[in-house]
């Protein structure tokens, strides 16, 4: 039973000695269902909101932890290498003047995301923009690799916008690019293509244009290269983490 609040009322009368103490006893009231109703929906709000925040904090940690531990940089591969340094963006003025226009080609528009002559084929325009360096390199339209006039990037020829037939429409036209390995690495020179196969099933998932071919501290030879899809300037060949499984294959561009 809850503790009673007690008042006392005293009077005396006259000028005896007689004392009147009149004790009266008070319970507190349950508050009205209205006022009751709403103290509840306001401590039940403040719990519900403080539950909210906690689980919202929780699930932003684990993301967080999430986001640390997967593979930085653009896109499918992952890594590093995508947002060139000022170093990276000068040009060997040394090379033939084809392969610095094919290069100058790439540098100014490897993060470019339309084309009025082109197009651009969403998310796989890799080999649509390698073949048109090759055209700023002086290459030919043919038969079998040519682009729509109209900028439809879709119209293109599959052999223009298709790693895997480019490869084989290269390999059917040695006149224009002979195979390298990835042992060959030596011979590989800026303005080759390089091509990637991600889950070494034999058939080719990207393509992209060597923009420097550098030796290590270690003295191994290093490749790097720019592209689409991935947005890409100036990455080494090796930084593929998403891809663990990959082959790597170039073509040495006569000329």
């Amino acid at each position: 039973m809850p503790p009673c609040r007690c008042a006392a009322r005293v009077s005396a009368r006259g000028s005896g000695t007689a004392l009147t103490v009149e004790v009266m006893s008070t319970t507190p009231q349950r508050p009205a269902p209205a006022t009751y109703l709403r103290r509840r929906l306001v401590v039940g709000g403040a719990a519900f909101v403080v539950v909210a925040l906690v689980v919202w904090l929780i699930v932003w940690l684990i993301a967080a932890a999430i986001a640390a531990a997967a593979p930085k940089g653009p896109g499918s591969q992952g890594g590093d290498g995508s947002h060139p340094n000022a170093a990276a963006l000068e040009l060997d003025p040394e090379l033939p003047a084809p392969v610095l226009r094919q290069l100058e080609y790439v540098r100014d528009r490897w993060d470019a995301d339309s084309s009025e002559q082109y197009g651009v084929l969403g998310v796989d325009d890799c080999v649509n923009f390698t073949s048109q360096s090759l055209i700023e390199r002086g290459w030919e339209v043919d038969e079998e690799w040519w682009y729509s006039e109209d900028g439809d990037a879709y119209a293109h020829s599959a052999a223009w916008r298709s790693s895997t037939i480019f490869s084989d429409y290269l390999a059917a036209h040695p006149e224009r690019a002979t195979a390298l390995s990835d042992a060959q690495r030596a011979e590989v020179k800026p303005g080759d293509i390089v091509q990637f196969d991600w889950d070494d099933s034999g058939d080719r998932d990207h393509t992209a244009v060597v923009t420097a071919v550098r030796e290590g501290d270690d003295g191994e030879i290093d490749v790097y290269y720019g592209g689409h899809t991935d947005a890409t300037w100036d990455r080494s060949v090796d930084d593929h983490p998403k891809h663990p499984e990959t082959k790597v294959y170039y073509w040495s561009v006569a000329g």
